[in-house]
């Protein structure tokens, strides 16, 4: 069994791979009775917590730039998609997504199994010490608050990439829920349904105990109860969902950003009205070309790889609306003509989410929870409640503020559309790039259409696709939701050291 004095080891080392920024005292200056009974020794062993998400750690006795929780969660989540495309061939496991190619010994899916369970780890640590602690007050208690939610988010973002979504199999296997230091180290993995409970469980304990907010880089009640608008929506609990939804809009604390203010929103993630939680990069996590998460999707021409793009699907989707100040996250790279540059075939249009914060190209603090989500979140529940002017009202009520005053929906579909295909339409315009696109398509049962040119197409090249004919020869242009693909292999590392767990198909 894993004992207590194990886990208070991790995380001092944990503690101490953290950011040079955060105030964490080093392990020879402070006890461990200090680091779990003191608010202070708390708060940082938490900031260590939030740290990982950010900081490249040592994996496999080796630091890999590569490897950060944020930029492997976008990569597996929205390389999968049809929102961007590959531009070439490459030898970084980021391509399996792409492609379809996984394995159980891809690197990417290694380090973000092994650095959420890291985290998992850490803040399991903190809540028995809180529970134990003999001196409760509200600033320990929101501390505890914010450690439910971490553990809460990790545990759902696993399952959302080893796990079958919960509309398509719930009670298919899930992942490794770690809940308590005190148990066993082998251990199978729990369905999708019981994943889910412990998340929804996690999240509202969060919410009743965070009563002190510390800014939107730290969890809050207002981020549990989105976190919870999310999951509900994903389980098709739909009436919870916008429950929740209504709690985060109704809170007072956000507003959407306007047509004018849009542009800047990414860019200023700490400080605009929208965000309700993001993860805060400084000038000190500026990873630059080698391990930040814009630096293979935009290029200023030495800033990064650059290597993919936003698809011509998704351009293709937009291009209704010239209008749209959505529009200004996605930059054509010209040549001194001003003509669209290519690279093998594909135009290139670079995407700018994760860039220019304080001016850097490959510096954000990316928005985990932001209010549009919100109103998406509530828009899709009400669609499939039958609730048509309501779902529509919400999606206007995020047009008008993208440059689309003069294209609302005003309470009537377009020709052809039920108002579930506008929701959905809207969440891949709204929220592209930000990690949902794939979810969105496999969880409401549809396929993810990549028919179009690029480099998801194993062993072909663009001259020999005639994309006038019907895709079904091309096994990764349609991808169904009954792929076994669309969620990961468990890690060899824990199929090899774990013997309770078995493997996806």
């Amino acid at each position: 069994m894993k004992t207590k004095i194990t886990a208070i080891f991790t995380l001092l080392l944990m503690i101490t791979s953290s950011c040079e920024d955060l105030s964490v005292l080093p392990t020879d200056a402070t006890s461990t009775e200090t680091l779990v009974t003191t608010t202070a020794g708390l708060t940082n062993a938490l900031n260590g917590a939030y740290a990982l998400f950010k900081d490249h750690i040592t994996f496999n006795g080796t630091v890999d730039q590569n490897n950060m929780y944020l930029r492997q969660f976008y990569h597996l989540s929205d390389f999968a998609s049809d929102d961007i495309v590959n531009g070439q061939v490459t030898t970084d496991p980021l391509y399996y997504s792409f492609s379809l190619g996984h394995s159980p010994s891809q690197g990417n899916t290694r380090y973000f199994w092994y650095v959420s369970y890291k985290i998992i780890s850490g803040v399991n640590t903190v809540i028995d010490a809180v529970e134990k602690s003999p001196e409760q007050d509200a600033a320990k208690q929101q501390l505890l608050g914010e450690c439910y939610f971490i553990r809460a988010f990790c545990h759902f973002n696993l399952v959302r990439l080893f796990g079958k979504p919960y509309s398509v199999e719930s009670e298919s296997p899930g992942i490794i829920l770690r809940t308590s230091l005190n148990e066993e180290s082998i251990k199978a993995r729990s369905t999708v349904a019981e994943v889910y409970s412990s998340v929804i469980a996690d999240a509202e304990k969060a919410a009743s105990l965070m009563t002190q907010p510390r800014g939107v880089q730290y969890a809050s009640k207002e981020a549990a109860w989105a976190l919870l608008s999310r999951v509900n929506l994903y389980k098709e609990d739909n009436q919870k969902a916008i429950d929740y939804a209504n709690q985060v809009i109704n809170s007072g604390r956000f507003s959407l950003e306007t047509t004018a203010s849009y542009p800047g929103l990414f860019a200023k993630a700490t400080t605009s009205n929208e965000t309700i939680f993001c993860v805060a990069f400084t000038a000190a996590d500026d990873y630059g070309k080698f391990g930040s998460i814009a630096s293979m999707i935009y290029s200023d021409g030495n800033s990064g790889w650059g290597e993919e793009f936003a698809s011509s699907s998704l351009r293709g989707l937009m291009s209704k609306h010239p209008e749209d100040v959505r529009w200004s996250y996605i930059v054509p790279s010209k040549d001194a003509g001003g003509n669209i540059q290519k690279k093998n075939g594909i135009e290139m249009h670079y995407i700018t989410k994760f860039s220019f914060q304080d001016g850097s190209p490959n510096l954000s603090s990316p928005i985990i929870f932001r209010l549009a989500e919100m109103y998406l979140n509530r828009a899709e529940a009400q669609a499939k409640l039958n609730q048509t002017a309501a779902s529509l009202a919400d999606l206007d009520e995020i047009r008008k503020n993208r440059g689309l005053q003069g294209s609302v929906y005003n309470g009537t579909l377009p020709a052809g559309y039920t108002a579930l295909d506008a929701v959905l339409e809207e969440r891949r315009i709204e929220l592209a790039f930000e990690g949902h696109r794939t979810y969105d398509v496999f969880r409401n049962k549809r396929s993810l259409d990549k028919t179009y040119w690029g480099y998801h197409l194993v062993g072909l090249k663009e001259t020999d696709i005639d994309l006038s004919r019907t895709p079904s020869g091309y096994q990764n242009m349609v991808v169904p939701y009954t792929n076994p693909r669309i969620i990961y292999y468990v890690p060899i590392d824990e199929v090899l050291s774990n013997p309770l767990v078995v493997q996806n198909p």
